[in-house]
């Protein structure tokens, strides 16, 4: 079975999608998996594009065991539509530009985080105006959602 490619948006790909890449990455090899998944992240503008995940980014994930300074940002592309099966914005208005850039043909592989992972409809906060504590619950958030996310994937690999 081919690998689940998934890809988690946010704005410039520095804070949130990320770190919801090192987390689902790190999830899957836990539960053994990660061969079963192709993850990637992207941001729907590009003024970050070829930098390291914001420094603050870098250390919550790193105090939580995950690694995430080797991630690049980039812009996300129009073949990326194609090639993704599903593509996870991190709030509402990362789900609008994703509409809006997609082929009508791919707009069913675009996903509110929330809802794709728990039925939910809250954003995942942007952090990047705060300080340390909002990118800790953000990470919080994500984990959260990434472990919903893996089971429900899994469970359709298996259905």
């Amino acid at each position: 079975m081919d690998p689940t490619r998934i890809l988690f948006v946010c704005a410039g790909n520095i804070c949130r999608s990320p770190l919801a890449e090192g987390i689902f990455r790190h999830l899957a090899t836990l539960a053994g998996r990660a061969g079963d998944y192709s993850i990637d992240s992207a941001g729907t503008g590009g003024w970050h594009e070829g930098q390291r995940p914001d420094p603050r980014s870098i250390a919550v994930a790193m105090h939580h065991g995950i690694d995430i300074s080797g991630q690049r940002a980039r812009k996300i592309r129009a073949q990326d539509f194609h090639h993704f099966h599903v593509i996870l914005g991190m709030d509402h208005d990362n789900l609008r530009n994703l509409g809006a850039i997609a082929a009508p043909s791919c707009e069913h592989r675009i996903h509110l985080f929330s809802r794709f992972a728990t039925g939910g409809t809250e954003d995942v906060p942007d952090p990047y105006y705060g300080g340390r504590q909002g990118f800790e619950d953000v990470y919080t958030q994500l984990l959260a959602g990434c472990s919903a996310v893996l089971a429900k994937l899994e469970a359709e690999r298996f259905s």
